[in-house]
This record gives C-alpha cells, structure tokens and sequence, in this order.
C-alpha cells in the first residue's frame, strides 16, 4: 500500500498474507472501481485494483464538458465519512457546488483522484487481459499485459461503459477501430478535444446530452455542426426548484436523478428491481431517463446550432475525403447530406462479448438476462459464477437505471464488500 487506509491495518493484513487468501480483483478504477475497492480495504481484505484511475472520464470525455447530475447525486461511497464531493471542495478551499451549479469534469477527475488517495491507496495501470477459471479449485487466474499472472479468490468487474460504445450499422463500416481526428466517423467516447474539427462540416447523430453538448463544443470550437435526431421533439431538462410546495413534492418526489415515483422508488430500493419480470426491467432500462439535454445547456443550443428532428440516418458512403449520409425526413422524404465528418451520440450497448479479458469459457459460464447480452446478477452483485461480480452500467438490467450514475455506487460496493467478506 502507499498509505496507510481506514480499516485495514498492517496486522490485517499480515493476518490475510498469512492465512494464504488470494486478494480479490477490481478491474476498473472509476467511481464503481474506486467506491468497492474502498469498501473491500475497509473491511480488511486484500485487494488488487488494475485500470487508470478515472480513466474513462478523462479519455472520453471532450474538454469543456459538465456532468449531467447534481452534486447530491455524485458522490463516490466512502466506507465512513468525510469521502463526498462536499468534502473534496472544502479541504481544497473551494465553494461548495449548489444544485444549481453543472459540475464539470475535470472537477469530477480531480475528486476521484483525491477520493483514490484517501481511501483506496495503490490503483496498478497495468492492464488486464484474461481472467479465467483454474480447472481445479476455486478463484481466478488473472493475467497482466506485463505477462504477470496470479491468483484471485474473487473478481470484480467495473469497467464501466469502456469498450460498449455503440455505432448504429449504417455508419460503423466507415468507423475505425481507433478513429482519428481525419477519420469519417467516430464515436463521442473517442475524443477528448473537439476543436480538431474547427472550420469543418460535422454531423452529430443523437438527442442526448452527448450528442448536444458535442454539438455545443463543436459550435463554438468553430465547426459548422448539425444535429440529426430521431424523435419529433428535443427534450429538456428542468432547473431544480429548491422550494417545491409540499403539493408538488408529494406528486413528483425527489430522487438522485430526478423527480417522480418511479424515479424516487427504483433509487429507493434499486434491490427490488431485480424481483421483475426480466421483459419488465428490460423496458425500465431502456425507457427510463430517455435522451434529453441539461437545463443549464439549453441556451447554448436553441437558436444556436442547428437541430433536425425526426431525422434517421439510413446510410453513409465516402465520397472522396468527404461522408454522404442518406437522411430519411419526417414523412418518408429523403435527402443527401455530405459532410466531413459524423460524431455519432448513439450510446451504448451492454454486452458480455465486449469484455475481452473474460476468457470464452468463462463469458459462456455467464448466465444472461433474457433478451439481452448483460449478466444476470443475485442481490449481492454475484453473477452465476462464484466469485465473478459486475457493477456499474453492466448491472443496470438487474438492478434498475441508478446503476447507470454514480449515485448508485453506495448501493453496489456495501453489498459486494459485504458478501466478498463472508464468502
């Protein structure tokens, strides 16, 4: 370790080292990697946490963006007090951020940095690239890109949503696996700096916050943008009323990610989820919290960019350094539209196949929900091979759209640490 952490002391850990446990492996060292892999010390046990710390959030994500959520619901699960956002600003001399204030990234980065340090201690870059099962015993056998192999009596799997980008099939033939700045298509998780398309032709596929934040950047980068959505309509957010009448709060309670009773009972008892009909928590991951734009991105967008709706792409070819789409328009017309480049906002996709280092044998061991590629997961995050957990978005199907957020890391890492522990 390279300090000293709340709840695991040098002779636990002696005691762990004598007794010949294998530590246990979290892959991935975002807010669900950091958030289990601190609730795992606290409890005593030896872990092993492998990926770059906040990663994704500082790879895919363009400069210049905000997070979506509220400070209330972007706190990281610290195993005892003193490990919230709030807390991070305070000890820097910063102000506090109010619900009316977007979070930006870089902010979010440098509070997982500081959360890494505080409770979690060493996080290995190294990467992972099988995790298999032994032909006898129990555990893991985890294998390094150093060519390093080892033991591990339980792993974790929090990638988050690295890998599981989706690109629609009428664009990703001319995706590249590791697209350029000159390549005609890619993926919104691909770049960090937009402004390489200043002075450019760029359409943006999506009517999500990614697609229109991208558009916003890209604007005032200087690209000449616009903005291809499906839906009729672009939907977007509420400011947070902070002094509801009791009347409204009653009709539309608060939830870590938004208002209403759907919203306020799957974040209240995420655990309860999993007792649906898999068609019914299908419906639930993919309806809840559709694509929509910040509140506070709005005016940066409308009047600003140029949006079309209930536009959808059905097909895309090179013509010279260039990219014609065919568009179909709203009452089947179509159109030809060529630009220099698609950034497509399309999401992403859950799937067990996206996981390279989780050996064939082990992916087919994996029990799925019906009707999807995700895992089916028992209440403690245990897929149906012992000691194989999977947190974060790879968890949402079972356990409802909180999942998807940072607000549902306490949820996750209490459960898994808890049962790691008395397994």
């Amino acid at each position: 370790m390279t300090q000293s952490l709340p709840g695991q002391s040098p002779a636990q850990e002696q005691a762990f080292a004598g007794a010949g446990r294998p530590p246990v492996v979290v892959i991935g060292a975002g807010p669900y990697g950091l958030s289990v892999a601190a609730h795992l010390r606290a409890a005593g046990l030896p872990v092993r946490v492998f990926g770059e710390v906040m990663g994704s959030w500082r790879h895919a994500m363009a400069t210049g963006m905000f997070l979506k959520s509220t400070p209330a619901a972007t706190d990281l699960s610290a195993p005892e007090p003193g490990g919230r956002l709030a807390d991070f600003r305070r000890e820097h001399g910063e102000p506090e951020l109010t619900e009316l204030t977007p979070i930006p990234c870089d902010v979010f980065v440098r509070y997982g940095q500081w959360f890494q340090k505080r409770y979690v201690g060493e996080v290995e870059p190294t990467r992972v690239t099988a995790v298999e099962r032994p032909e006898s015993g129990s555990g893991f056998v985890v294998r390094l890109d150093d060519g390093k192999e080892m033991a591990a009596s339980a792993v974790v799997v929090a990638t988050g949503l690295n890998g599981l980008a989706h690109i629609p099939d009428e664009l990703r033939q001319l995706a590249p696996e590791r697209p350029g700045p000159r390549a005609p298509v890619s993926h919104t998780s691909h770049h960090t700096d937009l402004s390489v398309y200043a002075g450019r032709r760029v359409a943006v596929v999506g009517g999500g916050q990614s697609a229109l934040e991208s558009a916003a950047l890209l604007h005032e980068a200087g690209a000449e943008v616009q903005v291809l959505v499906r839906e009729r309509n672009v939907l977007w957010g509420m400011p947070p009323d902070l002094d509801r009448p009791w009347s409204q709060r009653v009709a539309k309670p608060a939830s870590p990610l938004g208002t209403g009773w759907v919203l306020a009972a799957v974040c209240a008892a995420p655990g309860s989820v999993r007792w649906f009909p898999a068609a019914a928590r299908l419906l639930l991951f993919r309806r809840a919290l559709g694509p929509s734009g910040g509140w506070w991105l709005r005016d940066r967008v409308e009047g600003v960019v140029r949006v079309r709706t209930s536009r959808r792409v059905t097909g895309a070819v090179l013509s010279g350094p260039a990219v014609r789409l065919d568009v179909a328009g709203p009452g089947g017309e179509r159109e030809s539209l060529t630009v220099d480049h698609v950034l497509a906002a399309t999401g992403y996709r859950l799937d067990l196949d996206a996981l390279p280092f989780l050996s064939p044998a082990l992916r087919r061991a994996v029990e799925c929900v019906p009707g999807s590629r995700a895992p089916a997961l028992r209440g403690t995050f245990e897929s149906s091979v012992p000691g194989l957990y999977f947190t974060g978005s790879l968890a949402a199907p079972m356990f409802g759209p909180m999942m998807r957020f940072v607000a549902g890391t306490r949820f996750a890492a209490v459960r898994i640490a808890r049962h790691v522990r008395s397994s």
